[in-house]
Order: structure tokens, then sequence, then C-alpha cells
């Protein structure tokens, strides 16, 4: 039977239908749209700026993944999560700037490759150390535990050590030409950008995948109630450090592909303020929703942008706005969320649900 249809009668038959990634022709239709504008349409029509805008968007989603997968799928509440990218980033550079590679992996552009592997791996064993408090506490408890992640690897172990390597000072310079994939030299907005995409829509693929999982229907099973999980039978302390481990190498990679789009890498990269507004994101997105991830990230990237190119004309009537404009960036955060935790508690996300069920179910949308 066909499902090109389905909200007006028909229907799924079997298991898989039921989860099929695009359940309808018409959905393929879409997907293969936005395929062509992402990959054919945005780099060649847009300039440099716009391209940054959009890698930073992916930035934000990438490192808000693995936040919506602690907090919305999980329900392990996190405010540490920069630590993990900073984790990434620094191994990614450590082994590309560090490491005696042998001469043919460097001839043929592996070392950033492996870099990634590696700091996603780095990364999420150390989520998983900060992970194991979960087994005894949780809430108010929880997010201390993840606040000193933060303060413990970024302000005291890479500011203090790991900066210092090779007789460095607090920042590691990346030469053009360091990051390179094969013989493909990143060191443009374009090329940072396509890189960008293949990043966010393997780590978005996986992440729904295992969400499909028996991995992922216990995440959720521990989220609403961990008790009724543990007594179905699932191990709620192995499933937790698991989520923290998937988290965890989602920001080791987040943060192996930001060291592509900056000329030098430092611990000031990773402010704690950081780990709040990835979680600003999940909030204003949708918590528990991976369209969310990607609302939430689209809105906060061009929401303070917008907000950035309107002072800038105001700045040469009161030059002091450009100078507080990073305390006006924190303002503007704050109202988002009082704004949403008000009106929109459920994200933009549940407004997109409903926007395509009304459009789905049109004419009898009531």
């Amino acid at each position: 039977m066909s499902t090109t249809w389905l909200p007006c009668g028909e229907y799924h038959q079997n298991y898989k239908q039921d989860h099929a990634w695009f359940q309808t022709k018409f959905i393929k239709g879409k997907m293969i749209l936005l395929a062509l504008i992402l990959i054919f349409g945005i780099p060649y029509v847009s300039d440099p700026y716009f391209l940054s805008i959009c890698n930073q968007v992916g930035y934000t989603i990438l490192g808000a993944l693995g936040v919506q997968l602690l907090i919305g799928f999980c329900g392990q509440i996190t405010l540490g999560h920069a630590a993990f990218l900073a984790v990434g980033a620094y191994t990614s550079t450590l082994l590309i700037l560090e490491f005696p590679w042998p001469k043919i992996l460097l001839d043929w552009g592996l070392a950033y490759p492996i870099s990634i592997v590696a700091a996603a791996v780095v990364a999420g064993i150390w989520s998983v150390l900060f992970g194991l408090p979960s087994a005894r506490v949780k809430g108010f408890y929880l997010i201390l535990t993840t606040m000193a992640a933060q303060f413990i690897t970024v302000d005291f172990i890479i500011t203090q050590y790991v900066s210092q390597v090779g007789g460095r000072g607090q920042a590691f310079s990346l030469p053009p030409g360091t990051i390179k994939i094969g013989p493909w030299v990143i060191d443009s907005d374009l090329k940072v950008y396509f890189l960008m995409l293949f990043l966010v829509i393997t780590c978005v693929v996986a992440v729904v995948n295992l969400l499909r999982s028996r991995v992922g229907r216990a995440w959720v099973a521990i989220r609403d109630n961990d008790i009724s999980a543990e007594v179905m039978g699932i191990n709620v302390f192995k499933y937790k450090l698991l989520a923290f481990f998937v988290a965890g190498a989602i920001g080791g990679v987040t943060g192996a592909f930001w060291i592509s789009n900056l000329a030098a890498i430092s611990p000031e990269h990773f402010p704690w303020f950081w780990s709040l507004w990835l979680v600003g994101v999940i909030l204003i997105g949708g918590v528990g929703s991976i369209h969310g991830t990607i609302f939430g990230s689209l809105f906060m990237v061009i929401i303070m942008e917008a907000l950035q190119l309107a002072v800038m004309p105001l700045a040469d009537i009161w030059p002091k706005l450009l100078m507080d404009f990073l305390f006006i960036k924190e303002a503007m955060f704050g109202l988002a969320i009082c704004a949403f935790m008000i009106f929109e508690p459920n994200g933009i996300a549940y407004r997109w649900w409903q926007g395509k069920n009304y459009f789905n179910l049109w004419p009898f949308s009531y």
C-alpha cells in the first residue's frame, strides 16, 4: 500500500515503515531539495560573511547536539559541556602540531582526520569521568559536578599545563596548511563549510539512529523515570555513562572541527558561558528534539548577528555601545530564555511540529 498520504488515512503496515527516515514521497522531495540548497545553493551564491555565519550555526548545532542528548533524551543535566569541546580541540591540535607522524600519513593528509577520531575518544572518556557521579546524584547536585568539569578542565588543566606544551604561552598557532584532509587543504570559509556540513550530517544521523535503537529507548526510559527503568531491567548506571560518552565524543568532534576555523586556539575560546549558551540553544529550540537543536542554533546565531548589525551603526553616535556589546549579547540571551520559557516553553520545534500537522491535515486541520 502506498504511504504517500498518511494523514488522510493510509497507514503503515510494519515496523520498518513506521521507523523509516522518509515516510512519504513529499518528505523525500523536501529532503532532496534541502540537500541541493545546502550543497549547490548556499556555497556559490553567498559572500564569505554569510558562509562564516553558516559555519557558526554548524558549530553551534554540533555543540548543542551532545547537550540535547544528555538533557533532552537522557535527563542528565549538564552545565560544563564546553570543557569537552576544549578537550577535543586541544587533542586534535596537539596531535597535529606535536605528534611525530610518519611522513606517509602527512603526505596523504591523514593527520587531521585521525586527530578528529582521537579527539572524540579522548573527550568521550573525559566526559565519562565527570559522569560517574550521576550514579549517586541528580538534579542540582549533578549540575555542580558538570560545572566542575569546566573549571577543572579549562581553567586549570588546559590553561596552566596543556597550553604550555612546547614552550608556548597561552595560544597554539595554526599556520595555513596545517589543517588538511588528503590533498584538500582547509584554508577558506567554503572548505570549512563543506567540512561542517559533513560532520553535522554524520553526527545527526548517528544520534538519530542511536535514539531509534535499544540504547535510545533506554535513555528515554531513564529520562522519564529512572526507577521504573531500573525495575524493567535497564542498567541505569551503564546507560547514563554511555550517554555521557556519546555526548562527550560529539563535543570532541565539535572542538576538533572548530580549530579548522581558527588561526590560533586558546582557552578563551571555551568559556563557561558557552556551556550556558548551548543549554539555552536547546531550551529555545525545544528540549528532546533533534529539530530543536537545529532551530535553536539558527535562532541564536542569526538573532545575535542581527543584533550586532543593529548596534554597529549606533557606535558612531555612542562608541561605548560597541565596547559593551558582549554584555548586551548576554542580556539578550537571558531575555530570550525568559521569553521562551514564558510564552513558548516547548520551543521552536513544537511550533514546527504544529505547522507540519496543520499542513498535512489540511483542509481538516481542526
